[in-house]
């Protein structure tokens, strides 16, 4: 199998994080793709939306977004299981998922309005962005994923925590709640969050 990701992207992090953590990155060629650089082509023939992440299966189909990708791999083995079978866990981590890719999406539209052209920008827009990150925030801090264990909960707030600091700095000085922050730091002895930062 082959993913196609770029290493700045939050949802790609997602991707290689479970990767990591189900011990099968010997199963997996990690390959660079930049959709509007030279393998945009190579993107949009494995995802016609023109996206990484992608995973490319051994049968050449293409599996896309990072919640369907993550789902097929902790399809791949019994052990660790990255989301429950079923039950509340099952749909607490799934809203969790949900909502730290919202504030991952908030994040990147935000970053890709502040890079249009002096009279171009909306403010309107990037505050309202902003103000979803923060909102988002809060809630992750309220839920109850953070005490303990490992699974796509934790790897989605990762990734999304993980993007603010890298791209929105700011906000995290202004708006991270104590307790995320302080879960933020002891995440970061993880290997699979430590190899996987986005470069300096």
């Amino acid at each position: 199998m082959k993913l196609l990701q770029s290493l700045t992207s939050p949802y790609a992090r997602k991707v290689r994080i479970a990767i990591l953590e189900k011990g099968i990155s010997g199963r997996i060629v990690i390959e660079a793709a930049n959709p509007a650089g030279a393998e945009a082509e190579t993107v949009r023939e494995a995802n016609p939306l023109g996206k990484v992440p992608c995973l490319i299966r051994d049968d050449g189909t293409g599996l896309y977004d990072s919640p369907v990708i993550c789902e097929y791999l902790d399809s791949l083995s019994q052990s660790p299981m990255l989301i429950p079978a079923s039950g509340e866990a099952r749909w607490t981590v799934l809203r969790i998922q949900a909502l730290a890719d919202g504030i991952m999406d908030a994040a990147v539209s935000a970053r890709m309005e502040t890079l249009r052209k002096d009279g171009e920008k909306s403010a309107d827009m990037i505050a309202h962005w902003r103000g979803g990150i923060v909102r988002g925030l809060a809630q992750l801090a309220r839920e109850p994923h953070l005490s303990s264990g490992f699974n796509l909960a934790h790897i989605s707030t990762v990734a999304a925590l993980g993007y603010l600091y890298f791209r929105h700095a700011d906000l995290t000085q202004s708006s991270m709640p104590k307790a995320l922050a302080e879960w933020w730091d002891n995440a970061q002895s993880r290997p699979s969050v430590r190899d996987t930062a986005p470069p300096v």
